[in-house]
């Protein structure tokens, strides 16, 4: 296996919007302020102030050698009423991924990353069909803000998730736990892809279109179990490779016994993607119950390298199986997230090395993996966890809002200005 990366391998980092820029009103704030965190006083409210502070944080991302970023833009920030566009709003994300061409960093540009307007929700939501106005309304905004930049656009960040977590569970806005609910989120999510590739078609023929799907190893926490085993067919199946499928072949279909059940045609959705962004950060153990919702899921330590501090196994051979399995899609892969919740910052190098060496193999079994991007750039509010995680090359003091480097700048840098691999 070689440990040298090609020329025109990209290496990057990514945040999301709501979690860094801060001052923004969506149905997260909104989440927030009724106790549905962990926490049930943390607040977003100024992030880490991302917003105020880009020029300065670009310059974090020059000095790391990386040659993308990976950046969200935010619905409610640019249509906080419905169909009234914040003009300075979208001249502000206009400047902001223009000053990241000048310093010759690609924009890799998120339209949805889990947050919404907190008027979606009165007037449609994602498990209706009537969202998908407002999203082409709002999908023609963004082809029009990314014109000319030759952005990669990422249409949904962990679609599945995001579905899971607000449809399924509960647990994220809009709180619902209905699996019919789920389903039509779910497809209406594939037509909400195909609606924005078609308004970034109507802009440009040069069209870079993707989604970051979350990405997990499954194994059964009995493995003798058949219940546990047929769980994990089923969430890999489904969860894994559900979406990715529909976005490839143009037909969604869903099946978890008495869970959900979905066979549709997506008009556009066929080979609606030019490259296929993957998210992986650990494995999970599912075992069958006998209720509702049939499965729960484990982390384990199973190779005594000791969890994360979020609590996720360590597993970075699995980073190479899922990257293998996406070989049969045909298309380029770029990794859109990667990255460990380390609160000292002594792993992460170690971390980024073990995660690379994957990538590196995947590569040499064939698969077409041409970026990785680390999660994150910066410290910053992590959703249910609020707080607590650090995700950060750069660690962000929550009271005066500085950045320090963590160890593992250095060994970004050296890897991603080198193209070589070495150990930590």
């Amino acid at each position: 296996m070689s440990h040298r990366f090609p020329d025109d391998f990209t290496f990057g980092v990514a945040t999301s919007a709501y979690q860094v820029e801060g001052g923004i009103e969506n149905d997260w704030s909104q989440w927030e302020r009724l106790g549905r965190l962990k926490d049930k006083e943390a607040r977003c409210g100024r992030g880490v102030e991302h917003w105020e502070r880009f020029e300065s944080d670009l310059s974090l991302v020059q000095d790391l050698g990386a040659h993308a970023y990976r950046i969200s833009l935010e619905w409610a920030r640019l249509e906080p009423k419905p169909g009234e566009i914040d003009a300075a709003a979208v001249a502000g994300y206009r400047r902001r991924l223009e000053a990241m061409r000048a310093r010759g960093i690609r924009p890799v540009v998120t339209l949805h990353h889990f947050t919404n307007p907190q008027w979606l929700h009165v007037q449609c939501g994602w498990h209706t069909p009537a969202v998908l106005g407002p999203w082409r309304r709002y999908a023609k905004l963004c082809a029009e803000l990314l014109d000319g930049l030759g952005a990669a656009v990422i249409t949904f960040n962990e679609p599945m998730v995001f579905v899971l977590g607000g449809y399924l569970q509960g647990l994220m806005p809009p709180g619902l736990k209905d699996a019919r609910s789920a389903a039509a989120a779910i497809e209406n999510i594939a037509r909400a892809h195909a609606i924005a590739r078609e308004e970034l078609l109507l802009r440009s023929k040069a069209v870079s279109c993707g989604i970051s799907q979350h990405v997990c190893v499954f194994a059964p926490e009995r493995r003798w179990h058949p219940l546990d085993q047929a769980a994990t067919r089923i969430a890999e199946d489904n969860f894994n490779h559900g979406l990715l499928r529909a976005l490839t072949t143009g037909e969604l279909s869903l099946r978890m016994p008495a869970v959900l059940s979905l066979k549709r045609r997506i008009d556009g959705a066929k080979d609606s993607m030019e490259f296929l962004g993957v998210n992986y950060y650990t494995r999970s153990h599912l075992k069958f119950i006998p209720r509702s919702p049939f499965i729960e899921f484990a982390f384990k330590d199973v190779n005594r390298r000791g969890l994360t501090d979020i609590g996720w196994e360590d597993y970075p051979e699995g980073f190479a199986q899922v990257l293998k399995e996406m070989k049969r899609y045909r298309l380029p892969v770029w990794v859109t997230e990667n990255g460990i919740d380390d609160r000292e910052g002594s792993r992460r190098p170690s971390f980024i090395y073990q995660h690379l060496r994957a990538l590196l193999d995947a590569r040499a079994d064939g698969v077409d993996v041409r970026a990785y991007l680390h999660w994150s750039l910066l410290d910053n509010f992590e959703w249910l966890e609020a707080w607590g995680p650090r995700f950060g090359l750069y660690r962000v003091d929550f009271q005066t809002l500085e950045r320090t480097p963590t160890p593992a700048v250095k060994y970004f840098r050296q890897v991603a200005t080198s193209r070589t691999l070495e150990p930590p």
